[in-house]
C-alpha cells in the first residue's frame, strides 16, 4: 500500500470515527431530553433526602437548638412565652388549618379518593395513592420512634401523643397532598390545570406545617424535615407511577395522547 492509499484510509477512518461520535452524542442528547422530567424529579427527590439527613444530623448533635428556639419565640409574647401572639380568632383559624394534616382527616380523604378511583375503574391509580400514603405513614412512625425527640416545652392549644421529629403533620400532608396533586396533574387536560393542582398541593402542605410551628407543638427543624422527606417520598412514588404508566401497567391520563402530550394548552 502506497502513501496515498494510507492517507485515504486514515481520512476514511477519521470520518467514520467522527460520524460514530456524532451519532452517539445525538442519541445521548435525545435520551436525556426524553427522560428529562424523570431525571429532574430524581435529582430533586435525592436533594430533599440529603436535606433531611443534614437536618437530622444537626438535631442529633444539638447544633440547631438555637435556631429552633429563636423561630419558636417569634410566635410568642416576649413578656410571657406561654402566650401565643395574635387574637383568639387567629388561634381558632390556625387550629382549623392544622386539622387538614391530622391523621384522621387525611385517612378519610385518602379513603374517599381511593373509593372514587376504584368505582371509576382506575384501580392502579387507587393503589398508587394507597401505597404512597401508607408507605409515608410507616416511614414517619418509624422515624419518630427512632429519633424520639421531645416536644417543645411550651403551652400549646392541643395535646400531643407522639415524638416531635419529624413532624407527622408536615410529612403526611406533603405525602398526601403532593401525591393527590401529582395524580390530578397527570389526568388534567391542560397545562394550566396541571400547574394549579401542583400549586394547590404545595400551598396546603405549607399551611399545615406553618400552623404546627405557630401552635408551638413542633420545632422548625421538625417541620422542615417532615416537608423534605414527605416531598421526596411523594416524588419517588410519582416516578415509579410514571415508569409503570409508560409500560402500560397503570391507567393512562385521559387528557393525554398515546405519546403522553396534553391535547390542549
Amino acid at each position: 500500500m502506497n502513501t496515498s492509499d494510507r492517507n485515504t484510509l486514515h481520512r476514511a477512518r477519521a470520518m467514520f470515527t467522527r460520524l460514530v461520535d456524532t451519532l452517539r452524542r445525538h442519541k445521548l442528547g435525545a435520551l436525556v431530553l426524553s427522560e428529562a422530567p424523570l431525571l429532574v424529579m430524581l435529582a430533586v427527590g435525592s436533594g430533599l433526602v440529603l436535606a433531611f439527613l443534614q437536618i437530622s444530623d444537626e438535631v442529633l448533635e444539638g447544633e440547631i437548638e438555637a435556631f429552633d428556639r429563636t423561630i419558636l419565640m417569634l410566635f410568642r409574647d416576649p413578656a410571657d412565652p406561654e402566650r401565643l401572639i395574635g387574637p383568639a380568632w387567629v388561634h381558632e383559624m390556625v387550629r382549623d388549618i392544622t386539622a387538614l394534616g391530622s391523621f384522621s382527616l387525611l385517612a378519610l380523604i385518602v379513603l374517599l379518593v381511593c373509593g372514587y378511583l376504584y368505582l371509576a375503574r382506575m384501580r392502579s391509580a387507587a393503589l398508587f395513592v394507597l401505597v404512597s400514603v401508607i408507605g409515608g405513614t410507616l416511614i414517619s412512625t418509624l422515624l419518630k420512634m427512632g429519633y424520639n425527640r421531645p416536644r417543645p416545652d411550651l403551652t400549646t392549644m392541643s395535646e400531643q401523643f407522639t415524638a416531635s421529629f419529624p413532624s407527622g403533620h408536615a410529612m403526611l400532608s406533603a405525602v398526601t397532598f403532593l401525591t393527590l396533586g401529582a395524580l390530578l396533574a397527570r389526568f388534567a387536560p391542560t397545562h394550566r390545570l396541571q400547574i394549579f393542582y401542583i400549586c394547590a398541593a404545595l400551598l396546603l402542605t405549607l399551611l399545615v406545617g406553618l400552623s404546627r410551628l405557630y401552635m408551638g407543638v413542633h420545632y422548625p427543624s421538625d417541620i422542615l424535615a417532615g416537608w423534605c422527606l414527605g416531598s421526596a417520598w411523594a416524588l419517588f412514588c410519582s416516578i415509579v407511577a410514571l415508569v409503570l404508566q409508560r409500560r402500560g401497567s397503570v391507567d393512562k391520563p385521559a387528557g393525554q395522547s398515546s405519546e403522553g402530550v396534553s391535547r390542549e394548552d
